[in-house]
């Protein structure tokens, strides 16, 4: 296979004037994009570039860079086989621009195109560079997604506030999803009540085996690159085998429907111990990168229920996550942008501890996701929020420290996607534009929808004392610090009904506690004779 040609090509093999140049970016692998509008072979030329500063703005991880740097490799070659031409700068060309700007400046002084175009980048800090870009490249709309950001702003001008289920809805009635003429399918819009099952004491019913992808010679290549370029970095790349083309993608998204779609709702927010992947689909990567399109995938799904092969509360559970989430997840992304990273409406001040970055840590639960997580670059949803979220704000975590170890370590991490669900959802930083009320619980939570608790040292039960789990600790801390901001919250009045029931001797050890957590950098004490000895 021949090495992907670079700029510099231009000179050397004296190809025809560049009239458009189509500049691709990394989280835009696709063929129908607006991009390729008007795309002429015979004049036209396709520009991608990987730059070490993407991939050390955030410390990323080893697997999410290996996806990216492997997925670009993949879509520039198959167009360069397909007979476009393609020019193309490795993450180790010395003569690398700095940024992706500098890198357009750099292309278009070799190839001197007539105007240069690209789809509008799907974040804030890499659309203001190329906005003002000296190439005055036109900014395309993504269509890849079912809701453009004016339609949102549309949505959510006049209201209060902003909810996800009514935006969900909306979309389902203005895209004819699952729905049966003037009314959702089955009667209900929502199947949440029953996608929260936890799994039995015997645990997971039989997992399918994960339908993972051999590395090819180009993901070798780039598995190298990574171990090579990008050492310090976190995570792992020997269990590499995230879909990383169109071709492999379609097969991922073939593979959940035949094996993980009918037992995805009834369990899609419970855990197990060793077990990373279970029911769920594992194709936000591939939906993100834009191998796939969110329609198609909807669609799929839905024809699976309509044909029988899967129940209408796992379907409806998939569809609301890509349907719903994804796109109000955009959506809020851009109404809030550039100010929303800078959102702390908790004054949360803490460090991001040390272990979020080795898994290293007595806690069973953040050891599991925290583990899975940098030697596969996943997590679900409730892994996310539930445990290493959950910990973030009962901790009192940075959010832009946080959103910053999100971003890096998750191969489906875009900020578009990324920050709302961190900064909103998981640390209610933005004071309550995306979610209602902050997603706090004390350990028992995590206790009913998984294994971990059984085989950790610390009692979800107990808030004091030397086996009090640190959620729970932590958990009364954060209702003590914040009553009075939540006290006319409708939705926290339960929890600080509770709160109000603690004697001011519970209250102080509690305080006591939380306190030597926070100050030994997130970990609770080792402070019994048994942990000295062991």
């Amino acid at each position: 296979m021949a090495p992907l040609p670079d700029a510099a090509t231009h000179k050397r093999a004296n190809t025809p004037p560049t009239r458009r140049l189509v500049f691709i970016l990394g989280d835009q692998l696709d063929r129908e994009s607006a991009a390729f509008d008007g795309f002429d072979a015979a004049t036209d030329a396709v520009f991608m570039a990987e730059l070490s500063a993407e991939s050390t703005y955030v410390w990323s991880s080893k697997v999410r860079s290996a996806v990216f740097l492997s997925a670009m490799r993949h879509f520039a070659q198959q167009a360069l086989d397909d007979g476009l031409r393609i020019y193309y700068t490795r993450l180790d060309d010395p003569q690398a621009g700095v940024s992706l700007a500098d890198e357009l400046t750099r292309a278009c002084a070799v190839l001197k195109p007539q105007s240069v175009v690209m789809v509008s980048p799907g974040e804030w800090r890499l659309r203001e560079a190329f906005s003002t870009h000296p190439a005055a490249p036109e900014l395309r709309a993504d269509r890849h997604f079912l809701c453009a950001p004016d339609a949102f702003e549309a949505h959510a001008h006049g209201r209060k506030q902003l909810r996800m289920e009514y935006f969900y809805r909306a979309m389902r009635i203005r895209h004819g999803v699952l729905m049966d003429g003037d009314l959702p399918a089955g009667g209900k819009w929502n199947f949440d009540v029953e996608n929260r099952k936890p799994f039995p004491a015997s645990g997971p019913h039989t997992v399918p085996a994960r339908h993972g992808f051999e590395p090819d010679a180009i993901t070798r290549e780039v598995i190298d690159l990574v171990n090579r370029n990008l050492a310090a970095h976190p995570g792992s790349l020997d269990a590499f085998d995230w879909p990383v083309t169109r071709t492999q993608a379609l097969a991922a998204l073939d593979d959940f429907l035949t094996h993980r779609l009918t037992r995805f709702g009834d369990h899609q927010d419970a855990m197990w111990t060793g077990q990373p992947w279970l029911y769920h689909s594992h194709l936000s990567s591939a939906l993100n990168l834009k191998l796939l399109d969110p329609r198609e995938v909807i669609a799929r799904v839905e024809d699976a229920w309509r044909n029988g092969l899967a129940p209408l509360p796992a379907v409806e559970g998939f569809i609301r996550q890509i349907l719903g989430w994804r796109e109000y997840a955009r959506g809020l992304y851009w109404r809030g942008m550039p100010g929303y990273l800078d959102a702390n409406a908790l004054d949360a001040r803490q460090p991001l501890p040390a272990f979020y970055w080795s898994g290293a840590t007595e806690m069973v639960c953040l050891a599991q996701s925290l583990g899975q997580t940098l030697a596969h670059g996943y997590a679900h949803h409730i892994q996310r929020l539930m445990v290493t979220g959950l910990y973030g704000l009962l901790l009192g975590i940075d959010p832009k420290a946080l959103h910053g170890w999100y971003l890096a370590v998750y191969v489906d991490a875009i900020e578009w996607v990324e920050a709302p669900n961190t900064i909103g959802m998981a640390l209610y930083a933005d004071g309550g534009v995306m979610a209602s009320k902050p997603y706090v619980a004390t350990g028992r939570y995590i206790d009913r929808m998984s294994n971990y608790c059984k085989r950790c040292r610390f009692d979800p039960s107990r808030s004091t004392g030397d086996d009090a789990c640190p959620f729970t600790t932590l958990y009364w801390q954060f209702l003590l610090r914040h009553q009075t901001r939540f006290a006319r919250n409708p939705r926290m009045s339960l929890q600080l009904k509770n709160l109000a029931r603690l004697d001011a001797a519970t209250r102080m050890q509690i305080e006591a506690r939380a306190e030597t957590i926070r100050g030994n950098d997130g970990q609770p004490p080792r402070n019994t004779l048994k942990d000295l000895l062991t």
